[in-house]
């Protein structure tokens, strides 16, 4: 056990992050003080810090780098920290942007042994203290002026371990520290912190991503749970989610998200001018009804999801090589350029010739000799964009997050030097494990000065046609059969080859509900239960791969809201009630129109009520959505 003294020492470190953070999961960075950090020399009784590659897609000086770790998880207990990631990480990539932006991101998990099981002061102040590897501690650092649920981690110690991994960086870099814990926590900012088991944890960290990566404010209408925020007062956010102005002065001043107003928002409803947000509930407006922001479960709505793309692609260069541009070249040879390989959608590569556009098909090679340049310096250029439908504002088109440019100067008059060159891939999607039916697979290959190397693409033995940009084959356009396919890339008159299984068969999921008073079959219609009260849903799914599924419902067509079981209780059932439970200040179930603030219309939605649902497998592939219906009648005498 550590020393009663460690209590007030990590009071003090925390009470700065308590200040900022009462509310609950906001964008401030945890800090407490705390114990050496293991395998980093500093005992030589520390156990060892083992960096473990999850998600490897390419050079970490070149990624976006998540680094995950652990902390009270003992050497017996490293299994469930892998479990508790692998979790954490299939809900992330089942949100927008972070599924089309996966090839983006390495993954790293940083496992190290604490001592004892357990983080401190969980549940409470009189809890015993634990030895850990990183001092993580509720009560914002076991500070009896925090918050429960302000889960802590000593920044420095997490910093140290974060820098066991090669090339990555503050600046290339997202650490997220999991704690081995049921109760529910966290906290956001530089280092994001989540209980790693707790129902909610894994819908945690898009959270605080969100804040520490998109500098995404809160859209909570309260600062302490259970109190209204009251109204704001300040002048116009800079926040880019949230205005006092009117949809029309939004529209006429061409500001905030006039782009996507009275679009059917991606977390459920219009985007338009939804009242409350920034811990306040009156006088400054969001988006979206709810959001990722507002309520955990939902997904980004489209204006947070445009600041997330540039975030994520601000951390990297869509080029990522190119033929050298430090001096003249010759006309007498082929220029290349290297770029990112979204799994959404392909980038597009425009070349022009002394600012003439050519026409290459969005190849990422160009054969000068073809030109038949005039004598004289000529101007090539190659300029990568992110065609990307999640971005409207040009200035954020334009930028360098999504527009890269890359410039040669072309003389006729010099001769290329042979330069033999083996064929071979350089890069590629990881054939590891399997690829989902509907993504983007890439694969790069060397660069002779002579020729362009072609690749050539088959599925399940047939050949695929994939002109232009022969670098990326988007599986999406080959509307696969479910099931499981082979594909491979080839580069001809080579042994180089690659092979890919493709998993094209979705997750399936099955319902189970409470008993209802009776169940109405109609044909063409889908089965119908009747409750006059209270039920339960429980939701499960299936796979014949491994690695965590994400299962999502919805109800009268709402945004898709992701099960977790119950807050109090992964494993129990989601419970619906005509106008909600409340959990700790937060209302959970409402059957109808939703209800996430105690404050919030809880006027009881009878009738009957459409519930869809649906799972996101480890590969990405989304499942049909199914659907039943449920009928709420009011009590005798409504």
């Amino acid at each position: 056990m550590t020393s009663p003294g460690t209590r007030l020492r990590r009071a003090a470190a925390a009470l700065a992050t308590v200040l900022l953070l009462a509310a609950g999961l906001v964008g401030a960075g945890p800090a407490a003080a705390g114990h050496a950090v293991a395998g980093t020399g500093s005992s030589s009784a520390d156990p060892p810090a083992v960096v473990v590659p999850i998600q490897t897609t390419g050079p970490a000086d070149k990624r976006f780098n998540l680094v995950v770790m652990g902390d009270g998880y003992t050497a017996g207990e490293l299994g469930a920290f892998r479990a508790d990631v692998d979790k954490h990480l299939n809900v992330l990539w089942s949100i927008e942007p972070f599924a089309s932006y996966r090839p983006y991101i390495n993954v790293w998990a940083v496992e190290v042994a604490s001592p004892e099981s357990g983080v401190d002061c969980d549940p409470g102040l009189d809890a015993p203290l634990r030895d850990t590897a990183l001092g993580m501690a509720f009560w914002g650092g076991c500070n009896p002026s925090s918050v429960q649920r302000l889960l802590t981690v000593d920044s420095r110690l997490a910093g140290r371990l974060a820098d066991l991994v090669p090339g990555a960086t503050p600046l290339n870099r997202q650490i997220v520290a999991l704690a081995n814990s049921d109760t529910y926590g966290g906290a956001g900012g530089s280092y994001a912190t989540a209980s790693g088991g707790n129902a909610l944890s894994a819908l945690i960290t898009p959270h605080e991503i969100g804040h520490s990566l998109g500098g995404l404010q809160d859209e909570y209408d309260y600062y302490g749970r259970g109190v209204p925020g009251g109204a704001y007062e300040g002048t116009e956010p800079d926040s880019a989610h949230h205005t006092l102005l009117t949809e029309r002065q939004m529209k006429e001043q061409r500001a905030k998200w006039w782009r996507w107003l009275g679009e059917e928002s991606e977390s459920g409803g219009v985007v338009g001018r939804h009242e409350g947000g920034m811990y306040s509930t009156k006088g400054v407006w969001r988006p979206s009804r709810h959001s990722l922001m507002k309520t955990l479960g939902y997904a980004f709505d489209q204006v947070e999801r445009e600041v997330m793309v540039q975030a994520i692609s601000a951390r990297v260069n869509l080029v990522q090589d190119h033929t050298p541009d430090s001096a003249p070249i010759g006309a007498d040879r082929t220029v290349w350029v290297d770029t990112l390989h979204p799994a959404g959608g392909e980038l597009a590569v425009v070349w022009r010739l002394d600012g003439r556009r050519l026409d290459t098909g969005n190849a990422r090679t160009v054969d000068l000799r073809r030109l038949d340049l005039s004598p004289g310096a000529h101007t090539l250029t190659a300029t990568v964009t992110d065609p990307t439908p999640f971005v409207r504002d040009p200035a954020i088109r334009s930028s360098p997050a999504l527009t890269r440019t890359v410039s040669w100067t072309v003389d006729p008059a010099l001769t290329t030097e042979p330069q033999p060159v083996v064929p071979a891939f350089t890069g590629h999607t990881s054939t590891a494990s399997p690829v989902g039916g509907r993504t983007v697979v890439h694969a790069d290959t060397t660069h002779p000065v002579d020729r362009a190397l072609p690749v050539r693409w088959r599925l399940d033995g047939r050949d695929v046609s994939n002109p232009g940009n022969d670098r990326d084959l988007d599986l999406r356009s080959l509307r696969l059969a479910a099931g499981t396919h082979t594909l491979t890339a080839r580069i001809p008159g080579s042994a180089a080859e690659l092979r890919w299984t493709v998993d094209a068969r979705p997750a399936t999921a099955a319902y189970e509900l409470s008993k209802p008073l009776r169940t109405v079959q109609r044909p063409g219609r889908p089965v119908e239960y009747v409750y006059d009260g209270p039920f339960t849903m429980r939701l499960t799914a299936r796979d014949d791969r491994e690695g965590h599924v994400v299962t999502q419902f919805r109800v009268d067509g709402d945004g898709w809201y992701t099960y977790y079981g119950w807050p109090t209780d992964a494993d129990a059932p989601f419970r619906f009630t005509p106008s909600g439970t409340e959990v700790d200040g937060l209302v959970y179930g409402k059957l109808g129109r939703s209800r996430a603030v105690p404050w919030d219309d809880a006027t009881p939605d009878y009738g009957t009520h459409r519930i869809e649902y649906r799972t996101i497998d480890a590969a990405g592939n989304t499942g049909a959505a199914r659907s039943f219906l449920v009928t709420l009648t009011p009590p005798a005498g409504r």
